[in-house]
């Protein structure tokens, strides 16, 4: 299947006509069970999303192609159009990044990654709910007028915190740790291959 030829797409295992969140006509196809050659034992959903408003220009294209991996019985019309919500998550994800240092801890597992990206949502959320109880704190050259993002409220959380309290004891000396038993024997820990990825995209095959 190649998304440029239309003689290679075959008949769609389903087609709605929807509207955008603006009320705009959406026309959505998708094929199931679809296949890369380089791993035939991936299966994936193939989605075709026609846009008749588009300017058809590279950041406004008539024709967009997504893939979908995951639940096969999920609502594929809906996550298509979920797709526009796009930009803003990605704001959302650098902000993660870079104000709440997702990326930052070097961790072994994907378990205590799993474990560390929790702990970065929830502080995430924190600052969504405290966006209406925090005085934003902006920078000289920020625009006052408009409404301040979780960056803002970051700033302001140090004010907030401390009238919340904490149900955590105080602090207490415990003196030195022990340190490891004599004659432990501390084994490396476990390396992975780096997955590389390729630059050129792979054929879409039934």
């Amino acid at each position: 299947m190649q998304p440029k030829d239309p003689h290679t797409h075959g008949e769609p295992d389903a087609q709605v006509a929807s509207m955008d969140a603006k009320g705009r006509p959406v026309q959505i196809a998708w094929w199931k069970q679809m296949h890369v050659k380089e791993a035939r034992w991936l299966e994936m959903t193939v989605i075709r999303v026609i846009r008749p408003h588009a300017t058809n220009k590279e950041r406004d294209p008539r024709t967009s192609w997504f893939v979908w991996m995951g639940d096969p019985h999920a609502d594929i019309a809906q996550i298509a159009l979920g797709y526009a919500r796009r930009f803003g998550q990605e704001h959302g994800y650098r902000f993660d990044k870079q104000a709440l240092l997702w990326e930052k801890p070097r961790l072994r597992t994907p378990e205590q990654f799993e474990r560390w990206s929790q702990v970065v949502a929830i502080a995430h959320n924190h600052l969504v709910l405290g966006r209406d109880l925090v005085e934003a704190e902006w920078r000289p050259w920020e625009n006052k007028h408009q409404r301040f993002t979780p960056q803002h409220v970051r700033r302001g959380m140090s004010k907030l915190l401390p009238c919340l309290g904490t149900p955590a004891r105080p602090l207490q000396p415990r003196g030195k740790s022990k340190g490891r038993k004599k004659g432990a024997n501390i084994s490396k820990a476990a390396r992975f291959a780096v997955v590389h990825k390729t630059p050129k995209p792979p054929n879409l095959t039934p």
